[in-house]
């Protein structure tokens, strides 16, 4: 992976003056990782203002929208997905700022999906892309992609992919006959 200007250091630096939050072209450079490389350049990204607000950091021009990691979670974790999946991911980000649980996210969006109040495409692609940062190199390292294909109310017997995988890195259905169906699939790690 290239050095992303250090971006330890980069989070030492902004630490030391009381921000918490990385600064935007630290967000863009690790936010498009999730991304396939040929739609990094020209993909939407959002991330975080000084106070911590979701906010649009640069409009693409492309289908692509990114996501920084978010900088009150532990770990490192950034995403990427089709802009047919934007007012689903929306919503969803709506109803957890309301203080709903993960399952209540759920039952509401699927309400809304059915009462046709809320879109969801019948296709689209997420990627999730996790790593560690390193102190000492400014690198991520140890980055590793999932994918998730969304196919709203697909079941087992529509697909014919499992309930589960069947082996490592295999293709799987999550969610299966809601509005959430996808396809997991999740590579095996080095």
């Amino acid at each position: 992976m290239k050095n992303l200007t250090s971006p330890i250091l980069l989070l030492l630096l902004l630490s030391c003056t009381g921000q918490e939050i990385p600064n935007k072209d630290y967000q863009i450079k690790t936010a498009v990782l999730a991304a396939p490389e040929h739609q990094r350049e020209a993909a939407t990204i959002l991330g975080y203002d000084k106070d911590g607000e979701l906010v649009t950091l640069r409009e693409g021009t492309n289908d692509f929208v990114c996501i920084a990691d978010d900088p009150t979670r532990d770990g490192f974790s950034v995403a990427a997905y089709h802009k047919s999946l934007e007012p689903f991911m929306t919503r969803g980000r709506q109803l957890k700022a309301e203080g709903l649980d993960a399952k209540a996210v759920f039952d509401k969006r699927e309400e809304e999906v059915k009462a046709g109040t809320l879109t969801m495409p019948d296709k689209a692609t997420l990627y999730v892309t996790t790593g560690d940062p390193n102190e000492e190199t400014g690198e991520i390292d140890n980055l590793y992609t999932r994918y998730v294909i969304y196919i709203p109310y697909a079941t087992e017997e529509s697909t014919g992919m499992p309930l589960s995988p069947p082996a490592p890195g295999a293709p799987w259905i999550m969610d299966p006959g809601t509005h959430r169906a996808h396809i997991m699939i999740n590579p095996p790690k080095n």
